[in-house]
């Protein structure tokens, strides 16, 4: 300790390791009652699945701040970590929920040529990406002044009074002969494409999923033009009309 250093007492140390103790405690969980941080850092996961597919202990604490009763939600996930859940929008973050194809294409726009994205989960085909409060009501607003908003397929987007149900904290895993909604690797199922790390992640306005939306349509209009192209081209040969005498 240098000599400019101000002593730590002794209800200062003691604070601290209150505080280590407590540190990933779920909410109103009683002692000895297992927690989050009992299941979470102990599962297993297997290759199939990126370390983006599961939600940290600070990422849970984020996404149960946006129910009245988060002790609640912790409760839940601590019985049931591997069950989705259905939290409320508007206070903590509003959803885009777009059709997953052309979800995708924001979501590679956001994250080759922008700022990147906030949580993305994937739900019964649809992708569903999190926002910052307030865009729900704000963004269809401007696409109605874009030029490119025809190319854009129907949006829905969740603002206040809006739920939805969000992916389990992590997938279960396979099971053979599962349907393909509860198979955790197939493309219906209720997945996070980046799940929340983080207890106050950074999550996307307006602005910036309006100019997202429009990327990706551009995007899916060139390529549609591109696959288009080797039809157009094999139409304008010739037919071979030669006839082959015997």
């Amino acid at each position: 300790m240098s000599e400019h250093s101000e002593p730590i007492n002794h209800e200062v140390r003691a604070a601290r390791r209150r505080g280590r103790a407590e540190h990933g405690r779920t909410p109103g969980r009683r002692p000895g009652e297992p927690g989050l941080r009992d299941r979470l850092p102990t599962v297993s996961r297997p290759p199939a699945f990126p370390a983006a597919a599961y939600v940290t202990l600070a990422g849970a604490d984020w996404l149960a701040s946006a129910s009245p009763h988060p002790d609640s939600v912790h409760t839940l996930w601590a019985e049931r970590p591997t069950a989705p859940s259905v939290l409320p929008c508007g206070a903590v973050f509003d959803v885009i929920n777009a059709p997953v194809l052309f979800g995708r294409r924001m979501v590679d726009r956001l994250w080759s040529a922008g700022p990147g994205s906030g949580p993305v989960a994937v739900h019964r085909g649809r992708l569903l990406l999190f926002a910052a409060p307030g865009t729900a009501q704000r963004l269809p607003a401007l696409l109605a002044w874009e030029e490119w908003a025809a190319a854009v397929p129907p949006l829905l987007c969740h603002g206040g009074g809006d739920a939805v149900t969000v992916p389990a904290l992590y997938p279960r895993p396979r099971t053979s002969g599962a349907a393909a909604e509860d198979d955790p690797a197939g493309a219906t199922a209720s997945r996070w494409l980046v799940a929340p790390d983080v207890r106050n992640p950074w999550l996307p306005g307006p602005d910036v999923l309006l100019w997202a939306c429009v990327g990706a349509a551009r995007s899916e209009l060139a390529a549609d033009r591109e696959g288009a192209r080797p039809h157009h081209e094999s139409a304008a040969q010739p037919l071979d009309t030669a006839v082959t005498r015997g």
